[in-house]
């Protein structure tokens, strides 16, 4: 069985009446004037807007510190907004308790900036430490681990330990990582910042073949060059603040309705 046949299937997903609620329209993540500052400083995010349709692809972009990060983090539940409401599947996930935070994150699949992977432990177990915390059984993580990495193309670099990997290696494990719940969902934050061309382009290219099966993904970037040429929409920050798409090729992007249809068999 391909690995993302079963995106959608719920049977050993760690659900809860925390994060689960009636379907009430396509969108996934909707922000509703948010406004986030942190102690002693200025807005990171002023009244922001929008919505991410359920198997959207989407880029965040801006220039440093204009707040993707931030944006991200809120929708994790990392960070809290000082106003305004952040809904992930209608759950408005501003006002969750600690308790219902696990469950929430556990439906999402999060790349970090800074990759925060385990150096006392090979890429295996790395990609394996979400499920133990799920609870599953040896066997059953084991057969997904292994088919996360064939999906990243690092199943022979199993018993690797992560420093021995090269840059876009070490992205690589942290996608395998975040797909390993299988989520509906993925955030990913500069996920090709420090990578040169042909790596950030595979790597563009698994976050497609992801949403070519349904899965949401807003990705964070600062760098142009992997906007060329991808039917997707853009939402620009800027110092905080949602931007009117410009009169470029961006606009186009940004207009599209996105192609949701799950194809018959993952490739």
């Amino acid at each position: 069985m391909h690995y993302w046949e079963s995106v959608h299937d719920t049977t050993h997903s760690c659900t809860s009446k925390h994060t689960t609620s009636t379907n009430r329209g396509c969108s996934v993540i909707a922000f509703n004037q948010v406004s986030k500052r942190y102690p002693g400083g200025s807005d990171v995010l002023k009244n922001v807007s929008f919505e991410l349709q359920k198997g959207e692809m989407a880029f965040l972009t801006g220039h440093s510190g204009a707040g993707k990060s931030t944006l991200l983090k809120l929708i994790a539940a990392i960070e809290r907004p000082n106003s305004g409401s952040v809904l992930v599947n209608n759950q408005n996930v501003s006002v969750l308790k600690g308790g219902a935070l696990p469950y929430l994150r556990r439906n999402l699949g999060i790349i970090f900036q800074d990759h925060k992977l385990l150096f006392d432990r090979n890429v295996f177990d790395n990609v394996q430490l979400p499920l133990q915390i799920c609870g599953f059984d040896h066997k059953e993580s084991s057969k997904r681990v292994r088919a996360a990495l064939d999906k990243v193309g690092l199943l022979n670099r199993e018993k690797s330990n992560p420093i021995t990997l090269s840059g876009g290696e070490q992205q690589r494990l942290c996608i395998a990582r975040a797909i390993v719940n299988r989520p509906t969902i993925m955030l990913a934050d500069e996920p090709t910042g420090s990578l040169d061309a042909q790596y950030a382009e595979d790597i563009m290219a698994i976050f497609k073949s992801f949403n070519q099966v349904g899965v949401t993904l807003l990705i964070s970037t600062h760098d142009a060059s992997v906007l060329r040429n991808k039917q997707v929409r853009v939402i620009e920050l800027k110092q905080g603040e949602i931007q009117t798409p410009p009169s470029s090729s961006y606009t186009a992007i940004a207009s599209q309705t996105p192609d949701t249809t799950l194809p018959s068999q993952a490739t």
